[in-house]
């Protein structure tokens, strides 16, 4: 199967034969009260997500509704698996990110074929703690950037659509801890564009059923092939099973899985990552085997990934998905 076919929603809202999956949720109806506790609007989402229908008093929409949630937990955040509980507006946790801060916004030529030419929308901050990060100038700085009003973002959004944007593809650092903002930003864009969720999928069960029903295409980072080398390298916590789980979450969109080949971790991350997807996911996941590793940042604190990958590293990890039976290799 190609890759349009497997991407087939994403291609249908790229070329305006299909809405965006923001705009059919914010014209849903909803009915919830602001007052309600959490766990009621949790239940509510999740019947709507369902397919649940709205019979009465449904002056709210489905996206009003995960705005409201998201508001919830930015002041006591669960967003990733830290669980830092702070309310945000007032303090910090882990990732450092109040208001989320933009790094940086352009159209990038240099994704995936199928992306370009993608908004790329950069977020300051992360949910891991890579000591090799490619972007560690703002991954480590929540600062970096500006705060940008959500309705000059969606302006901004809407003119790179006219000027022939693909898609807008909110990434970072990571944008799990945006994810409040971003639905707010959403919320006043207008135009159909399809929204790509380019993220580490470091992210927590609510995170990622905010994301469900807004995002068209996932862009997944998916680095280690167990916890140990995720905890040693990147400072996290069961990062397979939390990340694995999110991908099976999600395993119904449109998804572009990346790697990342480390030097030295073919044995120990590339080859048991490509088997999971094979066996998971399925032999027709689009992927995508990168070999742009550099030894930045904090890497020559690790001499086993205090190099570039050789080319013979780079063809072996490719050969393996070819074994696996891989048919969409970008």
């Amino acid at each position: 199967m190609s890759v349009r076919r497997v991407l087939g929603h994403y291609f249908a809202v790229r070329d305006n034969l299909k809405e965006a999956r923001f705009l059919v949720a914010a014209r849903t109806p909803a009915s919830f009260n602001p007052d309600s506790g959490l766990e009621e609007l949790w239940l509510e989402h999740e019947r709507i997500a369902r397919g649940g229908r709205c019979d009465d008093n449904c002056t709210r929409s489905f996206l009003d509704l995960k705005i409201e949630i998201a508001r919830r937990i930015f002041s006591k955040c669960s967003l990733c698996p830290w669980m830092c509980g702070v309310d945000r507006s007032v303090g910090r946790g882990h990732c450092g990110v109040g208001d989320p801060h933009v790094a940086s916004e352009f159209l990038h030529h240099g994704e995936e074929e199928p992306l370009v030419p993608s908004h790329t929308i950069f977020f300051a901050g992360c949910t891991m703690d890579c000591v090799f990060c490619q972007n560690w100038d703002i991954s480590w700085d929540p600062s970096a950037g500006r705060y940008i009003p959500e309705d000059e973002l969606a302006s901004v959004i809407e003119e790179r659509r006219r000027d022939g944007s693909a898609n807008v593809n909110f990434v970072g650092g990571d944008p799990t801890p945006a994810i409040p903002y971003i639905l707010r930003v959403l919320s006043r864009v207008s135009v159909n564009v399809p929204v790509v969720w380019n993220s580490n999928m470091y992210m927590s069960g609510d995170a990622l059923g905010l994301i469900m029903g807004v995002a068209d295409l996932y862009l997944t980072d998916f680095k280690f092939g167990n916890s140990d080398c995720a905890e040693r390298l990147a400072g996290v916590r069961d990062y397979f099973e939390v990340v694995s789980g999110n991908h099976l979450m999600v395993s119904s969109e449109d998804m572009i899985i990346r790697h990342l080949v480390l030097p030295g971790h073919l044995e120990c991350c590339t080859k048991p990552i490509l088997s999971w997807i094979a066996e998971n996911l399925g032999e027709e996941t689009v992927i995508n085997i990168m070999a742009q590793y550099r030894p930045l940042y904090r890497a020559a604190e690790h001499p086993d990934i205090y190099r570039y990958p050789s080319m013979a590293e780079i063809r072996e990890a490719r050969r393996w998905a070819l074994k696996l039976g891989f048919e969409n290799i970008l």
